[in-house]
């Protein structure tokens, strides 16, 4: 390990709490809609889950099976993490209670109203009373435990109502599995969006469920199990079937060691004792909630919502824009024409979307090749896929089975695609494939042409309208011959490829983008440096970002979760600064920027600098070489770079500040919206004349 490193670096596991934190800043600021930062405390509890069952999951291991292994950015063990760990997530939970406690009090006058069963109505008793007896109470699977029935098996993440029961002198426990196939919430009748959650419903019934019994200390309570298995790390010899292995690493999933224990309220010290002994956990891994410990359902009240609440309470409706370098008619007659870049939520993912349903019906296409990672539940993309298969075009589709949390989806997708007549691959044993990248080969005057699409995010066409992303298509021929060999070298198994422009991880990636930062190091003061990914890990990429710094290259980062290097740190990082924006949208492109004016250097792609993506993933960025598209790249870096709202700075302690706000205010994400809602009006107005000139032409020829 270098020990220098250790002066202006910090622990990823605490850096991404840190993150975490800004989210729950989201929910805490009165310029964000009510229920939208209510969401962000829902996105902050889901983020939060994720970690425990990853990170947090993934230390345990660690602790068990090597626990003198020490972190490479804090000289830390996996228990001194541990330790670390629970010291800071205890304070969050406090904060995300209060929070989450004045955002309901202030929804309240707006009839958005989530009760306790004392703070009903007695009409709303009987109701709720009534509703319980014929629609819950039926399917309920309650449970005693005592010698005769064992302690069940809890799932991850899900709610169980607990009580402790008495009968003739004897105690034991209950348990009541809140079921999946109820909602989770129980609207009450009237107007207003009155409504009780149905953990607090079955809580109050429990002498309802346990008839003879006599019922106390009623609870409800959730584990979290470590989720962070790697079926790379798995024995292959079971069968060649690699979905067949996934299925098999998701059912453990739901059987792994539990990390933490979410309570409503407080434990006894008897009862902490019995909970510590069955699930073989620490005190520390007991954290009470006074929130609930899922919120969902808080998107399902935002849809619906009359139109005059939605006006007060959620973001002004927004609708990702046609591209502003798009036109009507044929995308490949376009994209050969100039490149196009698509910068999402604010562009629509439309344009893409329809290159590849042009692609599927174009007789002069012969092949689409493409990698996918992450696909919405209902995905065109594959139902043009299909179509192109059935069209007689070859379809190769290398789909990651291993996209963590998204593995079903992906396996059913697989499947679909192969019924179609696609030809499917499954990437890699020890290497996740993570490339977004797609390839349109056809003929053209008896010659093989190329329209290459590289992307920074998935091809989900959800998360297209929630991320931003960019997209970049192209006709260049070099980049469309190396988007070739590299589909070549993944079907015959080959991580080694050379190419001409792009870089490819786990070879080339890295290796290309520490010899350009040299190549601005070289330069001294004149150096420039810009990058913007969503984490910060990789220690030769932070000693490189180190040693620009000391040769006086200014290094701007934009780091929107994970950041391991710390800025401002004399004589290390003095020439660094790194900001993360939090906003309305989720920041998600990678975008590297070496250099100034005319020279400037700027690669896309899907990596961020983890050493994850840069030696353990398939990786790829793309040069963009056109100068209209790397203008317009810079310009969004350098609004990126000028948010005084949204932005935050990080500081060479590791907390993070707001910038403070000038006359001049600056949020990239609105200014990227109504940007690209002029931009759409004026080339609508546009294309009204061109429509208009060609009839008044048509008219005068006649």
């Amino acid at each position: 390990m270098r020990k220098d490193i250790l002066k202006y670096t910090q622990n990823r596991e605490l850096s991404w709490l840190k993150f975490n934190q800004r989210v729950l800043e989201e929910a805490q600021d009165p310029s964000v809609p009510l229920l939208e930062r209510m969401k962000f405390v829902a996105i902050f509890t889901s983020n939060l889950d994720e970690f425990f069952m990853i990170r947090v999951g993934s230390l345990f291991d660690m602790a068990a099976t090597d626990p003198k292994t020490v972190d490479s950015r804090s000289g830390m063990t996996p228990a001194q993490q541990l330790e670390k760990i629970y010291e800071a997530v205890a304070p969050l939970y406090k904060e995300r209670d209060k929070t989450y406690g004045e955002i309901k009090k202030q929804l309240h006058p707006y009839g958005v109203c989530g009760l306790d069963y004392k703070e009903l109505e007695q009409s709303e008793k009987k109701y709720v009373k009534k509703y319980f007896k014929e629609q819950v109470l039926p399917i309920l699977s309650p449970q005693i435990v005592d010698a005769g029935h064992p302690f069940p098996h809890l799932l991850n993440k899900e709610l169980y109502v607990t009580a402790m029961l008495k009968l003739e002198g004897r105690s034991m426990m209950g348990i009541v599995p809140v079921p999946n196939f109820v909602s989770d919430i129980l609207y009450l009748p009237g107007h207003d969006i009155r409504y009780i959650r149905m953990e607090k419903v079955i809580m109050e019934h429990l002498d309802l469920v346990f008839g003879h019994y006599e019922v106390s200390e009623r609870n409800y309570i959730c584990v979290t199990r470590n989720a962070d298995i790697a079926p790379d790390d798995e024995s292959l010899e079971v069968t060649d079937d690699f979905r067949f292995l996934m299925k098999q690493t998701l059912h453990k999933r739901r059987r792994m060691a539990v990390v933490r224990l979410e309570i409503a309220e407080k434990l006894n010290q008897d009862m902490e004792k019995y909970f510590c002994e069955k699930f073989n956990i620490t005190k520390k891994q007991i954290f009470r909630t006074k929130m609930p410990m899922k919120l969902d359902y808080m998107f399902a009240i935002s849809g619906n919502l009359p139109d005059s609440m939605k006006r007060s309470l959620i973001y002004h409706p927004f609708s990702p824009q046609p591209g502003r370098q798009v036109e009507e008619g044929s995308m490949m007659r376009q994209i050969r024409k100039q490149d196009i870049l698509l910068f999402y939520p604010y562009e629509s993912m439309e344009p893409f979307l329809q290159l590849i349903k042009e692609s599927a019906f174009d007789p002069s296409v012969m092949t689409i090749k493409i990698t996918i990672y992450r696909l919405a539940k209902k995905a065109r993309l594959v139902e043009y896929l299909c179509a192109a298969a059935e069209n007689g075009k070859e379809v190769t589709v290398l789909i990651e089975l291993r996209a963590r949390f998204d593995e079903q989806n992906n396996i059913d997708w697989s499947e679909r695609l192969e019924e179609a007549g696609c030809r499917v691959l499954y990437g890699f044993e020890g290497y996740k494939v993570h490339s977004k990248i797609c390839l349109i080969t056809y003929r053209q005057r008896n010659e093989i042409q190329y329209i290459t699409q590289i992307g920074t995010g998935n091809y989900n066409e959800k998360t297209a309208a929630m991320y931003t992303d960019l997209s970049l298509m192209t006709a260049n021929r070099e980049i469309g011959e190396d988007a070739a060999l590299f589909f070549q070298n993944m079907s015959i198994g080959n991580l080694d490829g050379i190419y001409r422009h792009l870089i490819v991880s786990p070879t080339s990636l890295k290796p290309k983008v520490l010899q350009l930062m040299d190549e601005e190091i070289k330069k001294g003061p004149r150096g420039r440096v810009i990058m913007k990914m969503n984490s910060l890990t990789d220690v030769d990429f932070i000693a490189k970002v180190a040693e620009a710094s000391r040769a006086g290259v200014k290094v701007d980062l934009i780091v929107r979760g994970i950041c391991c290097i710390l800025p401002g740190v004399p004589g290390y990082t003095d020439n660094l600064t790194v900001s993360s924006i939090v906003g309305r949208y989720l920041e998600h492109p990678r975008i590297f920027c070496f250099g100034t004016g005319a020279d400037q250097k700027i690669y896309i792609g899907s990596a961020d600098m983890m050493t994850r993506n840069t030696e353990k993933r398939v990786e790829v960025a793309c040069p963009v070489l056109d100068d209209a598209v790397r203008r317009q790249i810079s310009y969004y870096m350098d609004v990126m770079l000028a948010d005084n709202v949204k932005a935050r700075v990080l500081q060479s302690d590791g907390t993070y500040k707001k910038k403070p706000i000038t006359e001049h205010r600056v949020n990239s994400q609105e200014r990227f919206m109504k940007e690209a809602v002029h931009a759409a009006r004026s080339a609508g107005a546009s294309q009204k004349k061109k429509g208009l000139r060609e009839r008044i032409a048509g008219l005068l020829r006649r």
